[in-house]
């Protein structure tokens, strides 16, 4: 269990960054089969240099959802992370959203995944990220497959209603999704305009939109609500100069590119503006107050 929180320190939010390859993003899963990956050009691995570089000049530690894929093919990289004292968590093995697996398929994607992560980097990994945030209220049955393997944490879910991805049922802060395991979910961050939920915890958002208004919602969350904000980005993010699917279908082109050549600079500003630490410290510190939220788990077909 975490301890309460001390009510006069500042609050330490959650850094991740989601490793995938600029080519195994949402925006493209129509346009570049799975089966072309391998002879694509890989840059997963300069970026994430160029994030460690930014975290160690900041002072910062985070999270790296890694997935299985990437960690088979760069073993160095993994172990350069976790020896800059990051967390090494898991995305899955190749990015496929939760609700198109069965749970049978789920339940060994998320083995492989952690198995080869380990081994690539040697360390222990203890915490899951969905691709695309893809836990929603037609897949809680995924919670019971990750308290089953032993995890102690996910951060999967975004409590929005959004295209791609969404469960604005969900709680806004970290939840226990299975009743009578110590699993604990904590969901992207979103801040209330009004009585509105909207998104706030990094991805395309923070590239779009002006950086003040991360800085407003993570300030909102922090000082109003007394909560850690939960931020996450790509490598591929910091990349202005990779390749571009010109055939790409335009608004998947505008979500992908926009702001890239910004990305950095925001970066920099946000590790400054706000305090950050690794996604499971601040697991382990919000235990005490996460609240119970089991939706019943619907029968699934073992057709993935």
């Amino acid at each position: 269990m975490g301890q309460a929180p001390d009510p006069e320190a500042p609050l330490v939010n959650g850094l991740s960054v989601d490793v995938e390859e600029w080519f195994q993003v949402g925006a493209f899963e129509r346009v570049i089969d799975r089966a072309d990956w391998a002879g694509m050009a890989s840059r997963v691995e300069d970026n994430v240099d160029f994030l460690l570089d930014l975290f160690a000049e900041a002072r910062v530690r985070a999270t790296f959802f890694t997935l299985g894929w990437v960690a088979e093919r760069h073993p160095a990289l993994m172990r350069r992370i976790a020896g800059g004292g990051h967390e090494i968590a898991s995305h899955g093995y190749d990015h496929a959203r939760v609700f198109t697996l069965s749970r049978r398929i789920f339940a060994q994607d998320i083995a492989k995944a952690r198995c080869l992560i380990e081994d690539a980097s040697g360390a222990r990994v203890s915490g899951y990220r969905a691709p695309s945030f893809s836990i929603d209220a037609r897949t809680p049955w995924a919670f019971e497959e990750l308290a089953a393997q032993g995890y102690a944490y996910s951060s999967s879910v975004a409590p929005v209603a959004h295209d791609h991805y969404g469960w604005p049922e969900a709680p806004r802060f970290a939840f226990r999704p299975v009743a009578g395991s110590p699993l604990v979910e904590l969901p992207v961050t979103t801040a209330m305009l009004g009585q509105r939920r909207v998104a706030a915890g990094g991805g395309g958002f923070f590239r779009v939109l002006p950086y003040s208004f991360s800085r407003w919602a993570i300030g909102q969350v922090n000082a109003r609500e007394r909560r850690p904000a939960v931020f996450y980005f790509h490598p591929w993010e910091v990349d202005p100069d990779q390749p571009r699917m010109d055939h790409a279908p335009l608004r998947s082109r505008l979500r992908h590119y926009t702001g890239l050549e910004s990305m950095a600079g925001k970066l920099r500003k946000l590790l400054g503006d706000f305090e950050w630490g690794r996604v499971d410290a601040l697991a382990a510190r919000e235990a005490h107050r996460a609240q119970a939220f089991a939706p019943r788990s619907l029968p699934q077909s073992e057709a993935a």
